[in-house]
Protein backbone atom coordinates (compact mmCIF):
# COMPACT_ATOMS: atom_id res chain seq x y z
CA UNK A 1 0.00 0.00 0.00
CA UNK A 2 1.26 3.52 -1.07
CA UNK A 3 0.69 6.59 1.02
CA UNK A 4 1.22 10.15 -0.51
CA UNK A 5 0.43 13.34 -0.35
CA UNK A 6 -0.60 15.20 -3.36
CA UNK A 7 0.82 18.63 -4.67
CA UNK A 8 -1.51 21.65 -3.05
CA UNK A 9 -2.95 19.21 -1.04
CA UNK A 10 -2.86 18.79 3.18
CA UNK A 11 -4.29 15.71 3.24
CA UNK A 12 -2.65 11.91 2.54
CA UNK A 13 -4.06 9.94 -0.24
CA UNK A 14 -3.59 6.19 -0.44
CA UNK A 15 -2.87 3.83 -3.40
CA UNK A 16 -3.63 0.34 -3.18
CA UNK A 17 -4.90 -2.88 -5.51
CA UNK A 18 -6.88 -5.52 -4.29
CA UNK A 19 -8.24 -8.52 -6.26
CA UNK A 20 -6.67 -7.16 -9.57
CA UNK A 21 -8.83 -3.30 -8.44
CA UNK A 22 -7.48 -0.39 -7.96
CA UNK A 23 -8.41 1.85 -5.44
CA UNK A 24 -7.00 5.15 -4.77
CA UNK A 25 -8.26 8.43 -2.67
CA UNK A 26 -8.15 10.69 0.06
CA UNK A 27 -7.84 9.68 3.71
CA UNK A 28 -8.98 13.14 4.94
CA UNK A 29 -6.28 12.82 7.55
CA UNK A 30 -3.18 15.53 7.53
CA UNK A 31 -1.51 13.91 10.04
CA UNK A 32 0.77 11.06 8.32
CA UNK A 33 0.46 8.57 11.27
CA UNK A 34 -3.59 9.21 11.68
CA UNK A 35 -3.42 8.36 7.82
CA UNK A 36 -1.41 5.42 7.94
CA UNK A 37 -4.21 4.45 10.14
CA UNK A 38 -7.15 5.17 7.55
CA UNK A 39 -5.90 3.63 4.73
CA UNK A 40 -5.11 0.15 6.68
CA UNK A 41 -8.39 0.69 7.81
CA UNK A 42 -9.86 1.12 3.96
CA UNK A 43 -7.67 -1.75 2.80
CA UNK A 44 -9.04 -4.11 5.61
CA UNK A 45 -12.56 -3.17 4.62
CA UNK A 46 -11.62 -3.98 1.16
CA UNK A 47 -10.12 -7.32 1.52
CA UNK A 48 -13.19 -8.42 4.13
CA UNK A 49 -15.42 -7.20 0.81
CA UNK A 50 -17.61 -5.32 3.32
CA UNK A 51 -16.15 -1.75 1.79
CA UNK A 52 -18.75 -0.25 -0.90
CA UNK A 53 -14.93 0.55 -2.89
CA UNK A 54 -14.87 -3.16 -3.50
CA UNK A 55 -17.12 -2.61 -6.44
CA UNK A 56 -15.96 -1.13 -9.78
CA UNK A 57 -16.09 2.44 -9.34
CA UNK A 58 -18.22 4.31 -11.63
CA UNK A 59 -16.91 7.13 -14.01
CA UNK A 60 -19.97 9.68 -13.56
CA UNK A 61 -21.57 10.10 -17.18
CA UNK A 62 -21.73 5.94 -16.85
CA UNK A 63 -23.48 6.48 -13.79
CA UNK A 64 -26.31 8.90 -15.09
CA UNK A 65 -27.98 6.37 -17.01
CA UNK A 66 -29.07 4.72 -13.94
CA UNK A 67 -29.46 8.10 -12.46
CA UNK A 68 -31.71 8.89 -15.07
CA UNK A 69 -33.78 5.96 -15.13
CA UNK A 70 -34.45 6.29 -11.26
CA UNK A 71 -35.77 9.37 -12.17
CA UNK A 72 -37.77 8.39 -14.34
CA UNK A 73 -39.47 5.57 -12.48
CA UNK A 74 -39.15 6.78 -8.83
CA UNK A 75 -41.86 8.34 -7.08
CA UNK A 76 -40.81 11.68 -7.69
CA UNK A 77 -43.24 15.19 -8.40
CA UNK A 78 -42.60 15.87 -12.33
CA UNK A 79 -40.90 19.49 -11.31
CA UNK A 80 -38.54 17.16 -9.36
CA UNK A 81 -37.81 15.07 -12.31
CA UNK A 82 -37.48 18.00 -14.77
CA UNK A 83 -35.30 19.60 -11.88
CA UNK A 84 -32.62 16.79 -12.19
CA UNK A 85 -32.80 16.10 -15.84
CA UNK A 86 -31.70 19.86 -16.33
CA UNK A 87 -29.13 19.44 -13.73
CA UNK A 88 -27.43 16.40 -15.39
CA UNK A 89 -28.13 18.49 -18.76
CA UNK A 90 -25.56 21.34 -16.86
CA UNK A 91 -23.65 18.45 -15.37
CA UNK A 92 -22.50 16.53 -18.46
CA UNK A 93 -20.88 19.85 -20.33
CA UNK A 94 -18.20 19.59 -17.39
CA UNK A 95 -15.13 17.81 -17.49
CA UNK A 96 -16.34 16.08 -14.47
CA UNK A 97 -18.71 13.80 -16.53
CA UNK A 98 -15.62 11.61 -17.47
CA UNK A 99 -13.78 11.45 -13.82
CA UNK A 100 -14.75 8.32 -11.73
CA UNK A 101 -16.79 9.14 -9.07
CA UNK A 102 -14.38 8.56 -6.34
CA UNK A 103 -11.71 10.63 -7.53
CA UNK A 104 -13.71 14.01 -7.67
CA UNK A 105 -12.97 15.97 -4.92
CA UNK A 106 -14.60 19.20 -3.69
CA UNK A 107 -12.09 21.34 -4.72
CA UNK A 108 -12.64 20.17 -8.59
CA UNK A 109 -16.66 20.71 -7.75
CA UNK A 110 -15.95 24.51 -6.72
CA UNK A 111 -14.14 25.12 -9.50
CA UNK A 112 -17.34 24.47 -11.77
CA UNK A 113 -18.67 27.36 -13.59
CA UNK A 114 -22.06 27.41 -15.49
CA UNK A 115 -23.94 29.76 -17.72
CA UNK A 116 -26.91 31.81 -16.21
CA UNK A 117 -27.59 32.66 -12.33
CA UNK A 118 -25.99 31.42 -9.49
CA UNK A 119 -29.54 29.30 -8.78
CA UNK A 120 -29.15 27.63 -12.24
CA UNK A 121 -25.84 26.55 -11.14
CA UNK A 122 -26.99 25.58 -7.92
CA UNK A 123 -29.27 23.25 -10.08
CA UNK A 124 -26.74 21.47 -11.14
CA UNK A 125 -24.89 20.76 -7.73
CA UNK A 126 -27.98 19.90 -6.21
CA UNK A 127 -28.61 17.35 -8.98
CA UNK A 128 -24.81 16.31 -8.07
CA UNK A 129 -25.05 16.01 -4.70
CA UNK A 130 -28.23 13.55 -5.28
CA UNK A 131 -26.27 11.38 -7.93
CA UNK A 132 -23.95 11.06 -4.68
CA UNK A 133 -26.37 10.07 -2.09
CA UNK A 134 -27.92 7.87 -4.95
CA UNK A 135 -24.72 6.01 -5.72
CA UNK A 136 -24.08 5.82 -1.81
CA UNK A 137 -27.31 4.70 -1.21
CA UNK A 138 -26.55 1.16 -4.13
CA UNK A 139 -22.94 0.82 -2.48
CA UNK A 140 -21.49 2.38 -5.28
CA UNK A 141 -19.18 4.90 -3.48
CA UNK A 142 -17.55 5.37 0.05
CA UNK A 143 -17.54 8.96 0.84
CA UNK A 144 -19.27 11.65 -0.92
CA UNK A 145 -17.30 15.06 -1.16
CA UNK A 146 -18.79 17.93 0.55
CA UNK A 147 -18.75 20.84 -1.50
CA UNK A 148 -20.68 24.16 -1.52
CA UNK A 149 -23.39 26.02 -3.54
CA UNK A 150 -23.18 29.04 -5.28
CA UNK A 151 -24.38 32.07 -3.24
CA UNK A 152 -27.93 33.57 -4.32
CA UNK A 153 -27.97 36.85 -4.04
CA UNK A 154 -31.16 36.63 -6.00
CA UNK A 155 -32.71 35.47 -3.23
CA UNK A 156 -32.08 38.73 -0.86
CA UNK A 157 -33.17 41.04 -4.03
CA UNK A 158 -36.68 42.29 -4.60
CA UNK A 159 -38.81 43.31 -7.41
CA UNK A 160 -40.33 46.30 -5.73
CA UNK A 161 -42.15 49.12 -7.79
CA UNK A 162 -38.98 50.93 -9.17
CA UNK A 163 -37.83 47.68 -11.17
CA UNK A 164 -41.50 47.00 -12.07
CA UNK A 165 -41.66 51.02 -13.38
CA UNK A 166 -39.05 50.23 -15.73
CA UNK A 167 -39.65 46.93 -16.77
CA UNK A 168 -42.74 48.40 -17.70
CA UNK A 169 -41.19 50.60 -20.35
CA UNK A 170 -39.61 47.12 -22.33
CA UNK A 171 -41.41 44.22 -21.31
CA UNK A 172 -43.36 42.28 -23.81
CA UNK A 173 -46.57 40.16 -22.88
CA UNK A 174 -47.56 38.28 -21.09
CA UNK A 175 -44.28 38.81 -18.70
CA UNK A 176 -45.37 42.34 -17.99
CA UNK A 177 -49.30 41.17 -16.63
CA UNK A 178 -46.98 38.19 -15.35
CA UNK A 179 -45.15 40.50 -12.92
CA UNK A 180 -48.25 42.46 -12.07
CA UNK A 181 -50.13 39.29 -11.07
CA UNK A 182 -47.01 37.65 -8.97
CA UNK A 183 -46.13 40.83 -7.03
CA UNK A 184 -49.88 41.20 -5.86
CA UNK A 185 -50.45 37.75 -5.16
CA UNK A 186 -47.17 35.90 -4.63
CA UNK A 187 -47.63 32.68 -6.39
CA UNK A 188 -45.25 30.63 -7.70
CA UNK A 189 -44.47 31.10 -11.54
CA UNK A 190 -44.10 27.48 -13.06
CA UNK A 191 -46.23 25.28 -10.27
CA UNK A 192 -49.00 27.83 -9.60
CA UNK A 193 -49.26 30.60 -11.86
CA UNK A 194 -48.93 29.59 -15.33
CA UNK A 195 -51.04 26.58 -15.33
CA UNK A 196 -53.60 28.33 -13.91
CA UNK A 197 -56.98 27.86 -14.84
CA UNK A 198 -60.33 29.98 -15.56
CA UNK A 199 -63.01 27.59 -13.74
CA UNK A 200 -60.64 27.92 -10.27
CA UNK A 201 -60.96 32.27 -10.32
CA UNK A 202 -63.67 33.68 -8.01
CA UNK A 203 -64.19 36.79 -9.49
CA UNK A 204 -67.54 37.60 -7.52
CA UNK A 205 -65.18 36.23 -4.30
CA UNK A 206 -62.10 38.20 -5.78
CA UNK A 207 -60.12 34.78 -5.32
CA UNK A 208 -57.96 32.40 -6.81
CA UNK A 209 -57.68 29.31 -5.76
CA UNK A 210 -54.54 26.99 -6.26
CA UNK A 211 -55.37 22.90 -6.36
CA UNK A 212 -51.70 21.81 -6.77
CA UNK A 213 -49.03 23.31 -5.56
CA UNK A 214 -45.04 22.59 -3.67
CA UNK A 215 -46.79 21.75 -0.31
CA UNK A 216 -50.38 20.70 1.01
CA UNK A 217 -50.38 24.36 2.57
CA UNK A 218 -50.28 25.53 -0.95
CA UNK A 219 -53.79 24.13 -2.12
CA UNK A 220 -55.51 28.30 -1.02
CA UNK A 221 -57.56 30.61 -2.02
CA UNK A 222 -55.45 33.90 -2.95
CA UNK A 223 -56.67 37.04 -2.65
CA UNK A 224 -56.79 39.35 -5.56
CA UNK A 225 -55.76 42.95 -5.71
CA UNK A 226 -57.81 45.53 -8.29
CA UNK A 227 -55.04 45.14 -10.80
CA UNK A 228 -54.87 41.72 -10.93
CA UNK A 229 -58.20 41.10 -11.19
CA UNK A 230 -58.86 43.46 -14.12
CA UNK A 231 -55.72 41.61 -15.85
CA UNK A 232 -57.23 37.71 -15.47
CA UNK A 233 -60.77 39.27 -16.55
CA UNK A 234 -58.72 40.44 -19.95
CA UNK A 235 -57.19 37.48 -19.93
CA UNK A 236 -59.80 35.05 -19.47
CA UNK A 237 -62.39 37.15 -22.19
CA UNK A 238 -65.70 35.84 -20.74
CA UNK A 239 -64.79 31.89 -20.61
CA UNK A 240 -65.55 29.98 -18.56
CA UNK A 241 -62.96 26.92 -18.42
CA UNK A 242 -59.30 26.37 -19.82
CA UNK A 243 -56.01 28.03 -19.49
CA UNK A 244 -55.63 31.42 -18.11
CA UNK A 245 -52.64 32.00 -19.65
CA UNK A 246 -52.57 30.03 -22.62
CA UNK A 247 -49.73 29.18 -25.06
CA UNK A 248 -50.08 30.04 -28.70
CA UNK A 249 -49.63 25.84 -29.20
CA UNK A 250 -53.49 24.70 -28.70
CA UNK A 251 -54.52 22.91 -25.53
CA UNK A 252 -51.27 24.22 -23.58
CA UNK A 253 -50.34 26.66 -21.02
CA UNK A 254 -47.33 29.04 -21.46
CA UNK A 255 -44.17 27.36 -21.05
CA UNK A 256 -41.28 28.57 -18.48
CA UNK A 257 -39.19 28.93 -21.53
CA UNK A 258 -40.50 31.53 -23.41
CA UNK A 259 -41.60 33.67 -20.24
CA UNK A 260 -37.89 32.83 -18.70
CA UNK A 261 -36.49 34.41 -22.52
CA UNK A 262 -38.75 37.36 -22.14
CA UNK A 263 -37.56 38.29 -19.00
CA UNK A 264 -33.84 37.82 -19.77
CA UNK A 265 -34.14 40.50 -22.32
CA UNK A 266 -36.73 42.75 -20.56
CA UNK A 267 -34.25 42.91 -17.10
CA UNK A 268 -30.96 43.70 -19.52
CA UNK A 269 -33.21 46.32 -21.57
CA UNK A 270 -34.28 47.68 -18.08
CA UNK A 271 -31.04 47.91 -16.96
CA UNK A 272 -31.34 46.18 -13.60
CA UNK A 273 -29.05 43.17 -11.99
CA UNK A 274 -28.60 39.84 -13.58
CA UNK A 275 -29.32 38.46 -9.87
CA UNK A 276 -33.03 39.63 -10.15
CA UNK A 277 -34.60 36.71 -11.38
CA UNK A 278 -38.64 36.90 -11.87
CA UNK A 279 -39.26 34.75 -8.60
CA UNK A 280 -37.62 37.85 -6.50
CA UNK A 281 -41.75 39.44 -7.34
CA UNK A 282 -43.25 36.79 -5.10
CA UNK A 283 -40.09 37.68 -2.37
CA UNK A 284 -41.26 41.17 -2.65
CA UNK A 285 -45.16 40.22 -2.13
CA UNK A 286 -43.90 38.64 0.87
CA UNK A 287 -41.53 41.37 2.37
CA UNK A 288 -44.20 44.02 1.57
CA UNK A 289 -47.43 42.31 3.42
CA UNK A 290 -45.61 41.24 6.38
CA UNK A 291 -44.11 44.85 6.31
CA UNK A 292 -47.48 46.52 6.06
CA UNK A 293 -49.89 43.94 8.12
CA UNK A 294 -47.71 42.33 10.81
CA UNK A 295 -49.46 39.26 10.22
CA UNK A 296 -47.13 36.45 9.77
CA UNK A 297 -49.89 33.41 9.92
CA UNK A 298 -51.89 35.77 7.48
CA UNK A 299 -48.89 36.08 4.88
CA UNK A 300 -47.87 32.19 5.35
CA UNK A 301 -52.01 31.27 4.59
CA UNK A 302 -51.47 33.76 1.44
CA UNK A 303 -47.81 32.43 0.05
CA UNK A 304 -48.72 28.55 1.06
CA UNK A 305 -45.91 28.01 3.57
CA UNK A 306 -45.89 25.08 5.57
CA UNK A 307 -43.08 26.23 7.68
CA UNK A 308 -42.78 29.21 9.88
CA UNK A 309 -38.92 29.61 9.09
CA UNK A 310 -40.32 29.91 5.91
CA UNK A 311 -41.86 32.91 5.94
CA UNK A 312 -39.50 34.71 8.34
CA UNK A 313 -37.27 35.66 5.66
CA UNK A 314 -39.93 38.37 4.73
CA UNK A 315 -40.00 40.18 8.26
CA UNK A 316 -37.62 43.20 7.86
CA UNK A 317 -37.43 45.34 11.08
CA UNK A 318 -38.19 49.16 9.75
CA UNK A 319 -35.21 51.13 11.13
CA UNK A 320 -38.03 54.25 11.79
CA UNK A 321 -39.56 51.68 13.68
CA UNK A 322 -36.13 50.58 16.04
CA UNK A 323 -35.31 54.63 16.16
CA UNK A 324 -39.21 55.43 17.32
CA UNK A 325 -38.58 52.77 20.21
CA UNK A 326 -35.61 54.07 21.42
CA UNK A 327 -36.39 57.52 21.17
CA UNK A 328 -39.96 56.87 23.34
CA UNK A 329 -37.80 55.44 25.92
CA UNK A 330 -35.48 58.56 26.73
CA UNK A 331 -38.79 60.69 26.63
CA UNK A 332 -40.02 60.49 29.84
CA UNK A 333 -36.34 60.07 31.47
CA UNK A 334 -35.54 63.59 33.45
CA UNK A 335 -32.46 65.14 32.81
CA UNK A 336 -30.80 65.28 35.37
CA UNK A 337 -28.01 67.93 36.07
CA UNK A 338 -24.40 67.72 36.21
CA UNK A 339 -22.59 68.35 39.43
CA UNK A 340 -21.20 71.98 37.96
CA UNK A 341 -25.14 72.60 37.52
CA UNK A 342 -25.94 71.07 40.59
CA UNK A 343 -23.29 73.44 42.78
CA UNK A 344 -24.00 77.06 41.03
Amino acid sequence: MKLFRKNKSKYYWYDFTVRGERYRGSTKEANETRAQKAAALKLAAVIKGSDPLDKRPHILREYSKDFLQWVETGRLESDTRRYYRNGWRLLKQTKIAATRMDLITKDEVEKLQFPGSASYGNNALRTLRRMYSKAKEDKLIFEVPDFALFKEHGRSLRLNDEAERRLSAVAMQPLMDIIVVMRDTGMRNARELYCMRVENVGFDAGTIFTPDSKSESGRRFIPMSSRVKQIIEVRCAGRSEGWVWMSRYKGRHIGEGMVYRQWVRARQAAGLPRELVLYCARHDFGSFVLAKTGNLKAVMNAMGHDDVRSAMVYQHPEGEIIRNALNARHISRPTVPDDNQANA
